[in-house]
């Protein structure tokens, strides 16, 4: 299956606190949309790796996505190195996504940031013809997206661009909440966490209210781009504007 836009996360609800809203948006457009998540989470404080695989696909349906994968790579010990960038390259090759969404380039979790610039490397090697990957024993062609864009997550960087995720912000949160062990849940006898306080959601709302802000609309999410955007005439802003 092509996708046209294919989002990675280093760890499950990564994706749905900072880019659910673009992928549901750009979804009910008409497009084809998935997630990859690098790692279990299976370092958490709360939960298990079990639990979150069953939230994850929760909130794969709340976000309609085409597919979801998670790659199993080892929370808190994966590298960027050959074999984990052939991962990334197997799955990038195997779903020729035009738009890949990634981990903020920096951030509060240091997985965080090494996600972001291995699954940079590996969108770079996959459009390289030789290397080579098989996917169930069938050599793959090269495929290079047209854009790598961070997303923003803990720490607030300054975006490039963003979306507006008005009509599905209710969404948005509805498939973070399918992370039910993650964040604030007073049913469960779980150890506090920094996510788990009652406050942390209301933080989530502000960052998309503050994004909105941005472009004069109620709700946005912000990307980052190392790629300059261009536009083939002002036609293109005047339209983002109706």
């Amino acid at each position: 299956m092509k996708l046209d836009i294919l989002a990675f996360g280093v760890h499950p609800d990564d994706i749905e606190l900072s880019c659910s809203g673009v992928l549901l948006a750009e979804k009910l457009r008409g497009k084809k949309t998935g997630a990859i998540d690098l790692t279990k989470g299976e370092l958490g404080t709360r939960g298990s790796a079990e639990i979150r695989e069953k939230e994850a696909s929760a909130a794969a349906k709340i976000l309609q996505l085409d597919v979801r994968e998670n790659l199993a790579m080892a929370d808190g010990f994966f590298k960027n190195d050959e074999a984990h960038q052939r991962k990334i390259i197997t799955a990038i090759r195997k779903y020729q996504p035009e738009i890949i969404l990634c981990n903020a380039p920096e951030d509060r979790h240091p997985d965080h940031g090494r996600s972001a610039q291995l699954v940079e490397d590996a969108a770079f090697l996959s459009g390289l013809r030789k290397i080579e990957t098989l996917d169930d024993g069938q050599l793959q062609q090269p495929w290079k997206p047209a854009y790598v864009f961070n997303y923003i997550q803990d720490r607030y960087l300054n975006p490039g661009f963003v979306i507006d995720i008005t009509d599905v912000m209710e969404q948005k949160i509805e498939s973070i909440k399918a992370y039910s062990t993650q964040f604030h849940n007073p049913d469960l006898d779980e150890p506090p966490t920094y996510i788990s306080t009652p406050d942390f959601l209301d933080s989530v709302i502000y960052r998309s209210k503050m994004m909105g802000k941005m472009i004069g609309v109620k709700y946005g999410e912000g990307f980052i781009s190392k790629k300059m955007i261009g536009f083939s005439s002002f036609n293109a802003l005047i339209a983002n504007l109706t």
